[in-house]
Parts: C-alpha cells; sequence; structure tokens
C-alpha cells in the first residue's frame, strides 16, 4: 500500500515528498508539540533527512509506510502530518497538527479522512498509541471512531478500532 492523495471538506493530505521539509519544520517549529512525545522540533535538514528516509519506504516489503502533509486549502499551507504504518489488515496512525492551526478541528478532519481511506482499502483494524494526558489527540481519536482498549503500553495508551466486514448479501 502507498499513500495517495485524500480530500476532506478543508484538507488535501498530500503523498509525502522530501521537498516539504522546509515549510514542515516551520509548521512542527514550536517545542509544545513535544510535550507529550518527547524531543525537540527538528529543524529544516534534519527534517529533509528523516523525510528522505521515510519516502523510500520500510525495509520490510510486509510493511507500508504511509505518510502525508496536510494542505489547508483555504489558507494555502501544509498545517500539519497524519501518517499510517501498515501491516495487513491493520493499520496503526499518528497525526500532529502545527500549534497556530489546532482547536479548529482540522486534526480530526485529517483523521476521520485518514481512517476512511484506510478502511476503503480492507485495513480491519486501526490503532493509535496516545500519552493519558493529552485530551486533545483522544478527543481526534474518539472523533476518527477509535476507542481506549485499557491497554498501556510504553506509557501511552492504546485506542483502537475494529471494522467488522459487511456481511455478504444473495
Amino acid at each position: 500500500m502507498s499513500a495517495a492523495a485524500i480530500r476532506t471538506a478543508r484538507l488535501d493530505l498530500l503523498p509525502l515528498r522530501v521537498e516539504h521539509a522546509e515549510e514542515m519544520a516551520e509548521v512542527l517549529s514550536d517545542p509544545a508539540l513535544h510535550t507529550f512525545i518527547g524531543g525537540t522540533p527538528d529543524g529544516p535538514e534534519a527534517l529533509r533527512a528523516r523525510y528522505e528516509r521515510l519516502v523510500v519506504g520500510s525495509p520490510d516489503p510486509a510493511v507500508s509506510w504511509c505518510n502525508w502533509v496536510l494542505g489547508l486549502r483555504e489558507e494555502g499551507c501544509l498545517v500539519g502530518t497524519v501518517q499510517a504504518t501498515v501491516v495487513g489488515q491493520r493499520a496503526e496512525i499518528a497525526w500532529v497538527l502545527g500549534a497556530r492551526w489546532q482547536g479548529r478541528g482540522l486534526a480530526k478532519e485529517a483523521a476521520q479522512g485518514l481512517v476512511e481511506w484506510l478502511v476503503e482499502r480492507a485495513v480491519r483494524v486501526v490503532l493509535a498509541h496516545i500519552h493519558p494526558g493529552h485530551h486533545a489527540s483522544a478527543a481526534v481519536a474518539a472523533a476518527a471512531g477509535l476507542s481506549p482498549t485499557g491497554t498501556v503500553h510504553g506509557g501511552e495508551a492504546r485506542w483502537e478500532l475494529t471494522v467488522r466486514p459487511a456481511p455478504h448479501v444473495r
């Protein structure tokens, strides 16, 4: 599986390209974005190197790395990212929205669009791992149809959506 363009009401989810690194370094430059995940923002060069690795894809042919940048059509700029690591019918997803664009429902919209796209491609289990104190991210997961499982791994709560195939109708 590979990333393809996804369109939502306000966003274009564009397959990640190395050329996005410079603009995305600015979008993701707020240190507050790392409150729950640790680390510090990458500068343009470090982000370019990371994107170069990501666009090549997983070294394991059974694993697909699907990465998108979020283009906000109204403002003509990039505002964040979503990603999915897909193995068979399972996908683990994540998202990040630049601080300047938070609070407008954009992360929810992007995550919903991503989950719909994955389900259309026969993904049946969608997972996300969220820090228990990150209430905004939990709201994004819930809006995308995921529910907390009660499992905690590495300090993060596991959220899951299991999609049952439609029954065969004759």
